[in-house]
């Protein structure tokens, strides 16, 4: 089979490699690519937002699935497209993408389904926010109500903080936000939970804990992630039961009852407070950095996941994960995730020796003549397969010290949660 991976990040550098070791893979494409996913796969260079150009290039090459990884393709439509062109899609439609898209529609699905959520307030008018803020217990959290790369929450410790990010967004600081969500800020520990899901059921896809703030020990501002480990210790046969039950199982069935069908990859953000599960946020996709630790730890055929996909038949499939414990690791450029060093050469790369157990995910990076650049922000996903979380990670920063580039820096305590509950 011919398969198309759109998207440039570790994530699509993640599931190409995993793509690469089926047997039925005859071809394989990344539209645009980076450094990494040109060593397993023909990069083309084109806006994935250009629609009628992907289609092109799918045609001209004679895939037969393409595999969607990143967000804004998916929220602004591009399987409606595809599929208007009789092309097989892996990922969600534009009306369940908003599950993602828009933060007033997943709430108000969550509301309207007795799913647990934080309690929140939805507005586009300033003064109504700023009285509702005023009501509210601090800390709070402020979030854009569409897409902003991980950047759009942020936890406000003080009414003025609330006000000025509350401020900013409805101002237009984030171009896809014109309105903002103002939540009750929910005590307790995150987990990762995928699924994926056909249009007649859903399998588990792995869990895994991310790490979001720039800084060791959880300090500083928001990225799109540091760091993640998997799978989450957190993650108890109880609680999974609760998470299925209270939260996949209606959001799938609120969908299905609004006319519509929801195929691909779904991650549930969630807050797990006194084993409770509460949905913070739903992304539409693979995550990234935890793809690249569910990949390593994926032991079925995924080309075969993704078709038995497409052909609604996950019923007809097992899905087996390593025992194994992942970790990685996110290299990043310095200044992130403010203005960062671009165009800097990593030299030591091709140093280091990748086997099953031990991979480098590249993201910002690109190729120019035999070299390696950084285009900036995270640059590179350095990943192990160990017996533990506390040997993988050591491996991980040994390999990073191997790499030894001076422009980029990354967090040593990527795991601690995992690794202080052994």
């Amino acid at each position: 089979m011919n398969l198309a991976v759109i998207g440039s990040g570790g994530r699509e550098h993640a599931i190409c490699y995993k793509l690469k070791q089926s047997p039925k893979l005859k071809k394989l494409i990344c539209i645009p690519g980076n450094a990494g996913t040109q060593e397993i796969a023909i990069n083309i260079k084109e806006n994935v937002l250009n629609f009628e150009a992907i289609y092109k290039i799918i045609k001209k090459h004679n895939i037969d699935i393409v595999v969607i990884g990143p967000e804004q393709p998916l929220v602004d439509g591009l399987v409606d497209y595809l599929n208007k062109k009789k092309v097989d899609v892996f990922g969600p439609n534009k009306f369940s993408s908003q599950l993602e898209g828009s933060k007033e529609f997943m709430k108000n699905l969550c509301k309207k389904n007795n799913i647990p959520t934080a309690n929140y307030g939805v507005f586009d008018n300033l003064n109504e926010a700023l009285n509702f803020i005023k009501k509210q217990k601090i800390p709070i959290v402020v979030k854009a109500d569409g897409l902003a790369s991980g950047k759009g929450v942020t936890i406000c410790y003080s009414i003025e903080e609330a006000f000025k990010n509350t401020k900013d967004i409805l101002e237009g600081k984030f171009k896809s936000s014109k309105k903002v969500i103002l939540e009750e800020f929910l005590e307790g520990e995150e987990l990762s939970y995928f699924v994926i899901v056909d249009e007649n059921s859903y399998y588990f896809f792995g869990s895994a804990q991310d790490h979001k703030k720039v800084g060791e020990g959880d300090t500083g501002p928001n990225t799109g992630g540091m760091g993640a480990y998997s799978p989450a210790p957190l993650l108890t046969n109880e609680l999974e039961k609760k998470i299925k039950e209270k939260i996949i199982e209606p959001t799938i069935k609120a969908i299905k009852k609004s006319g519509n069908s929801y195929k691909g990859f779904l991650y549930a953000g969630l807050m797990i407070n006194k084993n409770e599960p509460y949905l913070i946020e739903y992304n539409i996709r693979m995550g990234d950095p935890e793809c690249q630790v569910l990949m390593m730890r994926l032991e079925t055929d995924l080309l075969e996941i993704i078709d038995h996909t497409i052909k609604n038949d996950l019923n007809n499939i097992k899905i087996k994960w390593s025992k194994k414990n992942s970790i990685t690791i996110v290299l990043c450029a310095k200044g992130y995730p403010f203005e960062y060093i671009k165009n800097s050469e990593i030299k030591n790369i091709s140093n280091i020796n990748l086997d099953k157990n031990n991979q480098i995910f590249h993201a910002g990076t690109y190729k120019k003549n035999g070299k390696i650049y950084s285009s900036g922000g995270r640059v590179l996903n350095i990943t192990s397969l160990a017996e533990n979380l506390s040997i993988a990670r050591d491996k991980c920063i040994k390999e990073i010290k191997k790499i030894n580039w001076t422009d980029g820096f990354f967090r040593k305590d990527i795991g601690w949660r995992g690794i202080n509950k052994k």
